[in-house]
């Protein structure tokens, strides 16, 4: 059981050195476009939602 442990975290270690990490930059940037873009998903949801329902208020 302690063999199949020490092989498991070896590999885990081996798969991690292939890894490519993001720099800052590129973390940083790429955070921005999923803020921003959350951001304006979330206006535009609003407002549709604002508009629909002002709609069913009326129709009923």
């Amino acid at each position: 059981m302690i063999n199949k442990i020490k092989e498991f975290m070896n590999g885990v270690q081996f798969e991690m050195n292939k890894v490519s990490w993001p720099t800052w930059e590129e973390l940083r940037g790429s955070t921005m476009v999923v803020l921003g873009l959350s951001l304006m998903l979330s206006v535009f949801l609003f407002i549709v939602d604002f508009f629909l329902s002002r709609i069913v208020n009326v129709m009923l």
